[in-house]
């Protein structure tokens, strides 16, 4: 029997690492572009463990050749795009860069396709920044909800997002959204606020630092597991028809909420230790994200299976073993992102 292949953009982030692994237990033959860093150490970190059992190759999301040339080469089934400048806030920053990346990118991937793999099936990773301050009356946000994003990160996300069904109904090609909320993992990135309050609280614990610093304590936002989501998207893919589905717990908890779980764990006050600095706000703030992914419940039979707590828990248990296989010298010099 022939294996089915996959090609993953962005296969060494949080989400395809964990879409990966999930791939190589269904006997998929694994292709992924990864985008070089100068810091080549850290650049397979969370892949590092299966790096021998999938195909990788150096690309980059706004250099149309090398996607050109890695998608005619591979013929895949399956693409999934995972590759973007994930982090909303600093997509402020550098604005042209995530314009280039997460929406230009997926034009890129889309016009590729079309004309050199138009048999394989698409799942554009698409986020709930599409919808930006607009719920719907029972406070959720769904496939149907108006979408205003307020950040250079969202708006790209929307255009993608938009290109993917433009493509589906224009071309015919089989392409879909996973309009994933917030999914976090102890393979998240340590600059994002989940990971940010867990480390830092961490690091207080032990008496590496004594403070933490965020932005806005009261935006409101509905956080899932990384590889519950990574479930969803491949579930999108076998579905029999190419749509959008909102991926989402349907709970919502504040960043104070955050704090004050992951303070509490450890057994201290967060009131004690947070601070905020204006320099972490948004210039126009995104107040509260809640997923209804009741479509994706019914059509697909999908389920969230770790809570808000489980996933924390795992993340507290991850940094203070990092922390405990430390010499104190190395802890010292450590920067918190």
């Amino acid at each position: 029997m022939v294996k089915k292949k996959a090609l993953i953009f962005g296969i060494s982030g949080q989400d395809g690492s964990f879409l990966s692994e999930l791939l190589l237990e269904k006997d998929y033959e694994i292709h992924g572009l990864i985008r070089r860093k100068s810091h080549v150490e850290s650049q397979t970190t969370r892949i590092d463990h299966i790096i021998d059992q999938i195909n990788t190759e150096y690309g980059d999301m706004t250099d149309y050749a090398s996607i050109e040339r890695f998608v005619r080469k591979v013929q895949p089934d399956e693409i999934y795009n995972l590759a973007a400048m994930s982090h909303v806030r600093i997509s402020f920053d550098i604005p042209l860069y995530t314009v280039q990346v997460n929406a230009m990118g997926v034009a890129n991937l889309l016009e590729i396709v079309r004309t050199a793999c138009p048999s394989a099936k698409v799942l554009q990773a698409s986020s709930s920044e599409i919808f930006g301050n607009c719920i719907d009356e029972d406070g959720f946000q769904r496939e149907t909800t108006n979408k205003m994003p307020t950040s250079p990160y969202g708006c790209a996300k929307l255009f993608a997002y938009s290109l993917v069904r433009n493509y589906r109904e224009a071309y015919g090609l089989f392409a879909s959204n996973s309009i994933c909320f917030n999914h976090e993992s102890s393979r998240r990135g340590s600059n994002f606020v989940t990971q940010k309050v867990v480390k830092t609280a961490v690091q207080i614990k032990r008496g590496i630092c004594d403070e933490l610093v965020l932005g806005n304590m009261d935006s409101y936002r509905d956080w899932g597991y990384s590889k519950d989501y990574t479930k969803a998207m491949w579930m999108i893919m076998q579905h029999d028809i190419p749509d959008d589905f909102v991926i989402a717990t349907g709970e919502t908890h504040s960043v104070r909420d955050l704090c004050k779980y992951v303070f509490s764990k450890l057994d201290m006050d967060y009131m004690d230790y947070v601070e905020q600095d204006p320099k972490f706000m948004r210039p126009e703030e995104l107040n509260r994200l809640r997923g209804d992914c009741s479509k994706a419940r019914s059509i697909l039979g999908w389920e969230p299976e770790y809570t808000f707590e489980e996933i924390l828990d795992e993340m507290i248990e991850n940094w203070e073993s990092i922390f405990d296989g430390k010499k104190m010298d190395e802890i010292e010099n450590m920067v918190i992102e």
